[in-house]
């Protein structure tokens, strides 16, 4: 049995760009996820009910989907380098001007600029990923896609920062923490001319590829594993406060337990989907969601059984510790499914990367957009806030059904996976 072929070497380059690009990306999904954290007191501040809660959290999730198209064919246009610095300088005016807002009104206008952050994702990985021979994209992309740990730095650094100057100061120390990153990006990434894609090449020719039924099925798979990773990351801090009555500094440390591995370990996910393949670590990956997402949708229940001694009452439902330990293993498996979903679209349009992308990128950040909103609304009309794994347990048997019928029993009959 042969061997196969030796991957060609990685440019000494390429490991500048990844490395400043990784610290930029975490950046900007710090200030992205702020809400998450800072949200809580407005709460309070504002009287917000969960569904004005979800709106809050969920507005710069908008933008920074909605951007992602347009930014991941920029990208194949002219250069990540170019396009990640403008994008991170305009979002500094807004972060800084946050501290001033009010009325919810204005948090809800400020959001969507400050949410222009979140686009820096389809910039990053096409950029990133043309510097890497095709054997080792899914690595650089998985380290790249690391950087959503921002989310878990931002819940160790803003209640630091509320405790210290109320949450007014979070977003001053964000709005220099960005500006920072901007020169750090600009003075430490490179530029490629050969990894433009021709400026003849039209916004419609590019977004021709939603009519592939791949790129529906790759969009679906991130709105579970990105969308409710951006969800969950956003929501967990008040779900602990509400449902445990903890600190917010003691419910952001928890919280963290699901958003550091579910940002760091998508590195893991990408070289175990260059070993292994993208299918196979998305179909297990969608199993231990459905697994944990089940068991975290079980509410806390009371209940009184009539026994030979009488009545007896009975409680059933997760504590603190099994909660926390189920959502790091959850975060664990969004982390693998962000970096294997990417591999696929690295395998399957190779030449297309920035525009795909982008559309999957949308498809996700549309699923954090919407989820959050959806959460605040299920507690409103039912009062059970374990409904939010519900919801997330649904979506998940959506991909599992589709994965099924598209990928797994094709296999199956013919002995050999073939596009769906």
């Amino acid at each position: 049995m042969s061997s196969s072929p030796p991957s060609p070497p990685v440019p000494a380059k390429a490991w500048g760009v990844l490395i400043s690009s990784t610290i930029a990306f975490t950046v900007c999904f710090m200030v992205w996820m702020m809400f998450g954290v800072i949200g809580i007191p407005l709460k309070k501040e504002l009287g917000l009910s969960a569904t004005q809660f979800g709106l809050l959290t969920a507005m710069p999730v908008l933008t920074g989907s909605l951007v992602r198209v347009p930014l991941g064919i920029w990208t194949d246009r002219y250069g990540g380098r170019i396009v990640m610095t403008i994008l991170m300088a305009a979002t500094v005016p807004a972060i800084w001007l946050m501290s001033y807002a009010t009325e919810y009104w204005h948090f809800l206008a400020i959001g969507l600029f400050v949410g222009l952050a979140g686009g820096s994702f389809s910039v990053g990985t096409p950029y990133v990923a043309r510097w890497f021979p095709k054997s080792r994209q899914g690595m650089a992309m998985g380290v790249y896609g690391a950087g959503n740990s921002g989310s878990a730095v931002n819940k160790f650094l803003a209640p630091a920062l509320i405790a210290a100057g109320g949450w007014q100061l979070v977003p001053k120390v964000y709005a220099a923490v960005m500006l920072g990153t901007v020169v750090m990006f600009w003075l430490f990434s490179a530029h490629d001319p050969k990894h433009l894609v021709s400026s003849t090449s039209r916004f419609s020719d590019q977004l021709k590829s939603l009519k592939d039924p791949r790129v529906l099925k790759y969009c679906q798979y991130y709105s579970i594993v990105f969308g409710g990773y951006v969800a969950l990351a956003l929501w967990m801090v008040q779900y602990y406060v509400g449902e445990y009555g903890l600190s917010i500094q003691t419910a952001a440390l928890l919280a963290a337990c699901f958003s550091l591995p579910g940002g760091v370990l998508r590195a893991v996910g990408g070289v175990l989907s260059d070993r292994y393949g993208a299918h196979k670590v998305t179909w297990w990956v969608l199993w231990v969601s459905w697994i944990c997402l089940f068991l975290l949708s079980y509410p806390q229940t009371a209940f009184t059984i009539s026994t030979v001694d009488g009545a007896r009452d009975f409680h059933l439902g997760l504590n603190v510790y099994m909660f926390t330990a189920l959502m790091a293993v959850l975060g664990i498996a969004f982390a693998f499914g962000k970096a294997s979903v990417f591999k696929y679209i690295s395998d399957d349009f190779p030449q297309n990367i920035g525009a795909i992308s982008g559309i999957v990128g949308l498809a996700g950040g549309l699923g954090g957009f919407i989820l959050p909103i959806l959460f605040g609304v299920l507690l409103d009309v039912t009062g059970i806030r374990s409904s939010a794994f519900m919801l997330l347990y649904g979506v998940v048997w959506v991909s599992l059904i589709w994965m099924y019928w598209t990928e797994v029993r094709t296999t199956d009959v013919i002995g050999q996976s073939k596009p769906a």
